[in-house]
């Protein structure tokens, strides 16, 4: 981490004594030397893992220790084991297992005959193994014992945790994965055809094309082989490594040839069998790493996308037969009105209910109206723009929201609590609404992998991405703070400290006794003790209560800091709060004492400046093209303005109001070279972009956020001609040469051939994305 001994053992007390890492990065910063969350999370993590180890490593003592075989050396050896694989290593010649062949083999007396080939290559290897022959023993001829020697060796070498360690090292930087396709499933795979005829370095596959492989061998279309290093002649790299390890070199000698095979065998029956299970749990992991990575991140910027705040807003959840839901709710969020209406096909009750939404705008004083992005979306949204063309003295403002997770709130148990007398079909609308307002208060209803901002969500770990994404919810709610006369439960169990139960207690506290008063008033909340109104007070906000501190992300052990600065400045506290000219005047050092340091001070100065200050950005909408509503209005060369809705390795999916996300390839994002996307655009954005290329058979966008790049139509697309480059030239390429038909694989395009791949510049940049199945 790059930090000091001191500042991780003070991170990991606080942990272990409860803490939380909002709590810790905001709150204890002296203790810490100014951690910040991302790092916290990340000691969080490797200490986890740390702590896994070394309870792997007891087990693994406490079994050789039983064994009668732990000696000093042995014990020093496991003891500096700095990961699970290297720990597995030394524990695999005493891990016990079934009876092998060269456990029998030994048990034949077979391993006085294996050590003295090894030794002494001069022995000639039939002769030697003559005198082992004994039907007593079991062991037949001589060629039966030079198989059960030839079993003790391979067993032998294929122990030696050293030697395994670095083969496993270099497989992993020579090595590449191979994919074919597997017979007869061309047609039904055609999905994962950029993987047909595919392979790539370990090193330099990304994480979006592992899963997509892996997808496709689970779903029997692939198959995946993981092959050490380019095939060559004669004896692999990783045969003469074993060779040399073990002392073993063809010198003409009588047990020279036998040996070589010895070693080959090994290779192929043991090491390579390993090490390749071992590398493809490496590949899924890294994969799913950066699959969980990507997810985070784009779950971090929707929960913290701009909020409308507290102002009158309508939902409207699109659908064609079964109609268009409504719902109304005030500043607050509370459900004040609900309908359903008929606008589209086919009853096409388009008056009726341009008549109904203006009498429920007109009568709860709508501002906003809150389109979700499913079916009908854009039908729904051209009604919303008639209803404020014909109805200027509302002056209303509609947005497009995505209505992602929607459905599963509105079955969850938490909405039968929250919406009991409401119909689930219109529970969607409320979302819809709500989280316009406030997307982060809703969202945290809903299971974040319900929320649909990542890539391969389905084929990654449970544990693992539940893990990280409870992670990033709360951040986001304690870096915005939680207003706790009006939270929900769900917004509530976010905050540092509180569970569940104490959630559903500050709200039962809050109906039996009115808004709390003062952040004292937490502790008469039936159990919460000290330690948890330690870890949430400073989240929680109680604005218009009878201390203004309490409005602010000072927490209450520092409101004695806050009274000697107001002292200080000669004001009182309500004067001083929001006073940057007087605030400004202050220096930090002066109000340092021994339980609050300069970093907490500075905080607090700048908190008192700008208090409850919401870091989320202000609030804007997208004006979709009028008249582009379906993908066949689309055309290549069009300016469109869209929401960026989601992020990945490749690139940005981009709402442009067609129903069907299109792709800025990570090429077309920039002029200059894009290593992350996220370093450009992240989801919630508003972005303007051209349209490269539109492939209606295969539902596929081509877009770019460069303007003046141009436009290249394909053969299954919406305009006339062809030529051009995909954007940003050859990209990434790499692996096979072009295969028949002349349509290129994932190769880098290095030999010079110049025909462009079939399915023009959409097909292209997914191909070199390695995407092959559209968002």
């Amino acid at each position: 981490m790059g930090v000091r001994e001191g500042q991780v053992r003070a991170a990991v007390d606080l942990l272990d004594g409860g803490a939380t890492v909002p709590f810790i990065a905001r709150y204890r910063k002296e203790a810490t030397g100014t951690l910040d969350d991302e790092q916290l999370r990340n000691l969080e993590e490797r200490l986890r893992y740390l702590r896994e180890l070394d309870e792997r490593r007891a087990a693994v003592l406490e079994s050789i220790e039983a064994q009668g075989k732990l000696d000093d050396a042995l014990k020093a050896q496991i003891m500096a084991a700095d990961s699970k694989a290297r720990l597995e290593d030394i524990y695999l010649p005493y891990k016990p297992k079934r009876r092998t062949k060269a456990q029998i083999a030994r048990e034949a007396g077979l391993e006085p005959l294996a050590d003295a080939l090894l030794a002494d290559p001069a022995l000639d290897p039939q002769t030697a193994a003559a005198a082992y022959v004994s039907a007593d023993s079991g062991v037949e001829d001589a060629a039966a014992a030079l198989d059960g020697a030839r079993a003790i060796l391979t067993e032998r070498f294929s122990e030696d945790a050293d030697l395994v360690g670095e083969l496993r090292t270099r497989m992993w930087s020579r090595g590449r994965l191979v994919a074919k396709v597997r017979e007869g499933k061309e047609e039904a795979g055609a999905k994962f055809a950029d993987y047909f005829d595919f392979a790539e370095p370990f090193t330099k596959l990304p994480s979006h094309r592992v899963l997509a492989m892996l997808r496709g061998e689970k779903e029997e279309v692939l198959d995946l082989t993981l092959e050490p290093e380019e095939p060559a002649e004669g004896p692999t790299s990783f045969e003469r490594r074993i060779a040399q390890q073990f002392g073993i070199a063809d010198r003409g000698r009588p047990a020279d040839k036998w040996l070589a095979d010895t070693v080959r065998w090994a290779w192929r029956t043991r090491f390579l069998v390993r090490l390749g299970i071992d590398l493809r749990v490496r590949l899924r992991q890294e994969a799913e790493d950066e699959a969980v990575r990507v997810f985070a991140t784009n779950l971090r910027d929707l929960l913290l996308a701009a909020p409308a705040g507290t102002r009158a807003t309508m939902g409207l959840d699109p659908g064609l037969r079964t109609g268009v839901k409504v719902a109304v709710v005030d500043a607050t969020g509370k459900v004040v009105a609900t309908d359903t209406i008929y606008p589209h096909v086919p009853r096409n009750r388009w008056d009726e209910s341009l008549a109904t939404l203006a009498r429920l705008a007109a009568a709860h004083r709508v501002d906003l109206i809150a389109i979700g992005n499913g079916t009908a979306s854009r039908e729904t949204d051209k009604l919303a723009a008639e209803l404020i063309k014909a109805h200027p003295e509302l002056k209303l403002t509609k947005a497009v929201v995505s209505e992602a997770g929607a459905s599963v709130y509105s079955a969850s148990a938490y909405a039968s609590a929250e919406l009991p007398d409401l119909d689930v079909s219109l529970r969607g609308a409320v979302s819809i609404a709500r989280r316009l307002q406030d997307p982060l208060a809703e969202l945290v209803k809903i299971d974040p992998r319900s929320i649909g901002v990542g890539q391969y969500q389905h084929d990654l770990s449970e544990v693992k991405l539940s893990r990280s994404l409870d992670a990033v919810v709360e951040d986001c709610v304690n870096g915005v703070g939680v207003d706790v006369n009006t939270a929900s439960v769900p917004l509530l169990r976010r905050v540092s400290g509180i569970t569940e139960g104490l959630a559903a207690n500050i709200v039962t506290h809050r109906d039996a006794n009115g808004p709390f008063r003062t952040r004292k008033d937490l502790k008469d909340v039936a159990r919460l003790g000290p330690k948890a109104y330690e870890q949430c007070a400073g989240f929680l906000r109680i604005l218009g209560g009878d201390d203004p501190l309490d409005a602010s992300a000072v927490h209450p052990e520092a409101y004695p800091v806050v009274r000697r600065i107001g002292t200080s400045a000669g004001t009182g506290i309500a004067e001083l709060i929001g006073n940057g000219a007087v605030l400004r005047t202050l220096r930090p050092q002066d109000f340092v004492d021994d339980s609050f340091g300069l970093p907490t001070v500075t905080d607090i100065l700048a908190e008192l400046e700008k208090p409850g200050r919401d870091p989320r950005p202000a609030f804007k909408t997208a004006a979709f093209k009028e008249g582009v509503e379906e993908m066949k209005d689309l055309r290549p060369g069009m300016l469109l303005e869209g929401v960026v809705t989601n992020v990945a390795a490749f690139g940005a999916f981009v709402d442009v109001g067609v129903h069907q996300d299109g792709l800025v390839h990570v090429s077309a994002l920039s002029r200059s070279y894009v290593s992350d996307p996220r370093d450009v655009v992240k989801s919630g954005d508003i972005v303007r972009v051209k349209v490269l290329d539109v492939d209606l058979p295969r539902k596929r966008i081509s877009l770019t956020l460069r303007l003046d790049d141009e436009p290249r139509a394909s053969a299954g697309g919406s305009g006339a001609g062809s030529g051009g480059q995909a954007p940003g030239g050859g990209g990434e390429r790499r692996g096979k040469a072009p295969r028949q038909g002349g349509r290129q694989g994932q190769g880098d395009r290095r030999g010079g051939s110049s025909q462009p791949p079939a399915g023009g510049a959409m097909a292209d940049a997914l191909r070199r994305a390695g995407l092959t199945g559209g968002r």
